[in-house]
């Protein structure tokens, strides 16, 4: 992605959490205090202070994304808001965290992009807790479609369906 894409997008990205806080995304989700999460494929970090809100100063965020911008932003963000608990990973799937040390994953908004998702849902299926929860929202699939796409590995299996998201548990 070029960079004077990236930045289109995040500036879209601004506004639309304006409109659509993505507080509201994510609070059904089961995020609680203490808790580490890894936000796979974080763009800008529109989810960053929202996880910060349920993790609390105890939790822990990763923000993981290919795009180098994405991690700057991240980067500045943690810094401006004091945010020591949140780690920005530059990655094309690898997270280097060790193995089942992530209790929720989020995956917003890139699966539809993804040409190889298998090497992304290993990693996360090998970082995720045995009874972490993975969850899942994309607006360019349809439910069955994320479904079908996300359980075809063998690693995940559907759990239940919330307003916002599709979660999945650890086979």
């Amino acid at each position: 992605m070029l960079d004077s894409f990236f930045k289109f997008m995040a500036l879209g990205f601004k506004l639309r959490d304006f409109f659509s806080p993505r507080d509201n995304i994510i609070a059904d989700i089961g995020i609680k205090p203490g808790d580490s999460v890894l936000d796979y494929g974080c763009g800008p970090g529109s989810y960053t202070l929202p996880i910060y809100r349920l993790v609390g100063e105890s939790g822990k965020i990763y923000a993981a994304d290919i795009h180098p911008l994405a991690i700057k932003h991240i980067k500045t963000l943690s810094q401006k808001k004091g945010l020591a608990n949140v780690t920005a990973i530059l990655t094309g799937s690898g997270t280097g965290l060790t193995d089942s040390c992530i209790a929720v994953v989020i995956l917003y908004d890139i699966l539809h992009g993804l040409d190889e998702a298998e090497p992304i849902l290993k990693e996360i299926y090998r970082v995720m807790k045995p009874q972490g929860i993975l969850s899942v929202n994309d607006h360019h699939l349809k439910e069955e479609q994320i479904i079908r796409r996300v359980a075809q590995f063998g690693f995940f299996k559907f759990v239940r369906k919330t307003r916002h998201a599709i979660s999945f548990g650890k086979i």
